[in-house]
């Protein structure tokens, strides 16, 4: 349907018709053009995490530290990890079920699934169409988000724009990882830091503008071997270096979507931030003078589950009544990669959406 042509034939006319389509191509209507733009909502969180629990005690035995090692450098004091025989889908499904139960939500009215991770259980298929399976959503589209601890705001972008386009009017986001398994239980740098756990979210569709902020997404691949591991080998992490990275970036990502959004640090209730180490957290805090209170941490209970930390802390925030309808969050996260990102939300869906 295009007129292409050799290069050393092409003069001045020619350049425009080699790059103009034909009259039959003109005539054609212009795809989504009917397509109306909608708005995003996001609320109702699930989670899941395995029933085994490995105690800091048991690994700091291992590693020969003192007792209360981990939880001072870290603030993580256990973790849930996969029993043999379970699956990282297996908790994927379950939590995003939960999501779906919480949001009222048919599995069959699911336009998309989602999964973050970077743990999946097979190189190919993802996990994604087998948590849809799992679930009982025969009709969406499902596919996994790869952005290591960043690939929950992730998630909230692709969503997003799937809803905002009209491609989608009800997405589940789930994120889930199971990075125990690929730990060097002698390496002090990274034995207590990981456990594994899934969470999700559901967004559905509203009138415009919706109610999720444009997300700000980033990515710095100079540094990827501080957070690095090859196929059938360890997670490798120089801590130091990735401590001061994550502090920075999350600071300034944070004062970016605050920007984009038009709003000040003031106006969020609740800043949701990756759950990796507690002075992380309070590094970050600290340095955007944000009150102890409105920044979520369950790191103690569930360590750092990679894409899986956000939506397990909304969950835990909404089950212990710290996160409510009509609440302003801030998202953010910082992972493998680099890579980094925020975004700011309203929760809650509309009723019976």
């Amino acid at each position: 349907m295009w007129t292409v042509r050799g290069v050393e034939a092409l003069g001045g006319n020619d350049l425009e018709a080699r790059y103009m389509p034909d009259a039959a191509v003109r005539e054609r209507a212009a795809l989504g053009a009917e397509r109306a733009v909608a708005g995003a909502t996001i609320g109702a969180a699930g989670m899941a995490v395995p029933d085994q629990v490995i105690e800091n005690a048991q690994i700091e035995e291992r590693l020969d530290v003192d007792g209360g090692w981990i939880v001072k450098r870290t603030g993580i004091s256990r973790r849930h990890v996969l029993a043999p025989g379970e699956r990282l889908i297996d908790i994927a499904a379950k939590a995003g079920a939960a999501a779906l139960a919480e949001a009222a939500l048919d599995p069959e009215d699911v336009d998309l699934v989602l999964v973050a991770t970077t743990s999946k259980d097979h190189i190919t298929p993802d996990a994604a169409p087998l948590v849809a399976a799992e679930i009982g959503a025969r009709r969406a589209g499902a596919f996994d988000v790869g952005a290591a601890c960043t690939g929950f705001v992730a998630g909230i972008a692709v969503a997003r724009g799937q809803i905002e386009t009209g491609a989608a009017e009800r997405v589940l986001v789930i994120g889930a990882d199971a990075l125990y398994q690929y730990l060097d239980h002698d390496d002090k740098r990274t034995a207590g830091l990981f456990g594994d756990g899934a969470g999700a979210v559901v967004m559905t569709a509203t009138d415009p503008p919706g109610r999720v902020s444009d997300p700000v997404l980033r990515a710095d691949g100079a540094h990827a071997d501080l957070i690095f591991a090859d196929r059938e080998a360890k997670i490798e992490m120089k801590g130091r270096e990735t401590f001061e990275h994550a502090v920075a970036r999350l600071s300034e990502v944070t004062e970016q979507a605050l920007a984009g959004a038009g709003i000040e640090a003031d106006d969020v209730d609740l800043f949701v931030y990756h759950q990796a180490n507690r002075r992380i957290l309070r590094a970050v805090g600290e340095r955007l003078g944000l009150p102890t209170e409105r920044v979520l941490d369950y790191i103690s209970e569930y360590a750092n589950t990679s894409a899986g930390t956000i939506p397990i802390a909304l969950a835990e925030a909404q089950r212990d009544g710290t996160l409510a309808p009509g609440q302003r969050l801030l998202l953010a996260a910082f992972g493998a990669g680099f890579t980094w990102g925020a975004v700011v939300v309203d929760w809650g869906l509309d009723e019976g959406k």
